[in-house]
């Protein structure tokens, strides 16, 4: 089992203290976790810096934790743009970068990023990646798809990590985790989903693999836990409940049930059972006290789930 964790990125105007992103950074390499992940909101009334930006920044201050977004809804942006991006991270980072892809749902904005609604946003997704995978690893890129064409194209320096970095696919359909067998270096399970729909996800991902021959191989398995530690479960629960509200809005309602909480015992049990489930990485997320929560967390939970 690997453990990564949240970096925290809902910062209120002005209140960004490099030292503070400094210090969880290092405490969290001196408390062995392997990489510490993003996520991407790009409008919405909650302070969340942008995942790009914050994962730079954790890049000039950190040499070892790798990095990830999970996800980039990637149909809202411009596959040219963000290969470049991407590319440039990964070197900057010497080779540390992990990116997360998604499609996202229909509940967005979409004429704020030159998205008409009525695009086939599966048919986006897969020319957006065909268009980023192209660029990082060809000389020349010649393309004339339903939404980009490029002539010649050409894009320098390629990614530090060859052919290009791990992409780990969201997602929640069948038809979503079997794209993510025959495109993905992985599979990364929502915050938003419950430990038992997870593991229903987990089953199709390996009956995939399994038809595809590659069961054996290194495609891996992830999930977001959205977690807080407290003796006093009300508390937690309470806490907890009013975050995910201001994250996710009026669906944040509906999403306690997803997240582990309460006391070391509670959340020992509740990550037992994602690990259960198939995570062979589990990202743990805590959403207020980050620090003193990644604390609590390997002084008293991880150590005892495996």
């Amino acid at each position: 089992m690997r453990y990564a964790i949240s970096l925290p990125q809902l910062v209120p105007d002005q209140a960004f203290e490099p030292g503070d992103m400094r210090a969880f950074l290092d405490r969290a390499e001196e408390l062995g976790f392997d990489s510490v992940w993003t996520t991407e909101q790009i409008l919405g009334e909650v302070s969340h810096l942008g995942p790009i930006e914050l994962l730079t920044f954790a890049a000039a201050c950190n040499e070892r934790l790798r990095l990830g977004c999970a996800v980039f809804v990637t149909p809202l942006h411009n596959p040219v743009h963000l290969a470049k991006h991407l590319s440039s991270l990964d070197q900057l980072s010497r080779g540390r970068l992990e990116i997360g892809v998604g499609i996202g749902g229909r509940n967005r904005m979409f004429s704020a990023f030159d998205v008409d609604p009525a695009d086939n946003l599966v048919t986006r997704f897969n020319e957006g990646l065909r268009v980023m995978k192209a660029l990082w690893t060809e000389p020349t890129v010649d393309i004339d798809g339903q939404f980009w064409q490029l002539n010649g194209a050409t894009m320098e320096p390629k990614p530090f990590q060859k052919p290009y970095p791990p992409i780990w696919f969201g997602g929640s359909t069948p038809a979503a985790l079997r794209r993510a067998v025959r495109n993905g270096s992985g599979f990364f399970g929502a915050g938003s989903t419950t430990t038992e729909n997870f593991a229903e996800q987990v089953r199709t991902v390996r009956a995939a693999l399994a038809e595809t021959g590659d069961a054996a191989t290194d495609f891996r398995i992830a999930k977001r836990v959205y977690i807080a530690v407290d003796d006093d479960v009300d508390r937690a629960r309470h806490r907890m409940a009013d975050t995910l509200t201001s994250f996710y809005g009026e669906f944040g309602k509906t999403l306690l049930p997803v997240a582990v909480f309460g006391t070391p015992e509670d959340c020992i049990e509740g990550l037992r059972d994602v690990a259960a489930a198939g995570a062979e990485m589990i990202l743990v997320n805590p959403l207020f006290d980050e620090a003193a929560q990644m604390e609590r967390l390997v002084a008293e939970v991880l150590p005892h789930i495996d």
